[in-house]
């Protein structure tokens, strides 16, 4: 699962646009981002250059009647891209990439659940995503403007991973981050991309519980709680 990340201009995070070719300086920290907010997303459309455009964190399918929150739409599992109505045509030819500095998943007792800061060495990680264009008559979209949407890729915990969650987002490495955004060439269901093991190790910090409320978005929310657990990768 992904449901909280972070945006923080790092040089890795820069670096990570530079090579998939975006020519972009990224704008002030973004904290605590949460579904349904606006986000980056790195995407290829009809064969053109790398571009990075501000989706709705939610899929909305372009079949949709409405914009609506009844379906949990801001994760995909991997295991149904190519069966789910909402995913499959997405998955074919609508790929893209979420560029963020960090994660957050909650580890604990319900009621008592301690918020943690996931990234890797560079601070800057690629995750796999699917997006969708729908026309309609709604607050977020009137009659005939499109609505850009997007759903962030997740697969099985990595064994190491599985203490924190039972899902973690698919965190692409960089040899697989032009294949993913290469629409005219299909991507198996079975593709090691969705492999659950870890490709590059992992930085845990636990963090300050205001984090827990998407509302608070200041640099003290992600203040370290504790000490960071380090998460080698399943080669180690």
């Amino acid at each position: 699962m992904c449901g909280r990340f972070n945006v923080v201009n790092t040089p890795g995070l820069q670096a990570l646009l530079d090579g998939l070719g975006v020519d972009l300086q990224l704008p002030a920290p973004l904290y605590n981002i949460a579904p349904t907010e606006s986000v980056s997303m790195i995407r290829s459309v009809d064969g053109d250059d790398n571009a990075l455009s501000s989706a709705r964190w939610w899929l909305t399918p372009s079949w949709s009647k409405e914009v609506s929150q009844k379906y949990a739409m801001f994760n995909a599992r991997s295991e149904g891209l190519s069966k789910s109505p909402a995913f499959r045509k997405p998955f074919v030819s609508q790929r893209g990439i979420v560029p963020m500095s960090s994660f957050i998943e909650w580890r604990g007792a319900k009621g008592d659940k301690q918020p943690w800061q996931i990234t890797n060495e560079e601070e800057a990680l690629a995750v796999a995503a699917l997006w969708d264009v729908w026309f309609g008559d709604s607050e977020l979209g009137q009659l005939g403007e499109p609505l850009l949407s997007c759903t962030l890729v997740t697969t099985a915990a990595a064994d190491r991973f599985k203490p924190w969650h039972s899902r973690m987002p698919v965190m692409l490495a960089p040899g697989d981050r032009d294949r993913w955004l290469d629409n005219s060439a299909p991507i198996a269901p079975d593709d090691s991309i969705f492999a659950p093991n870890l490709k590059e190790p992992l930085r845990l910090v636990p963090i300050d519980k205001a984090a827990g409320n998407s509302r608070n978005k200041s640099p003290e929310s992600m203040a370290p709680a504790g000490d960071s657990v380090t998460l080698p990768t399943d080669k180690d």
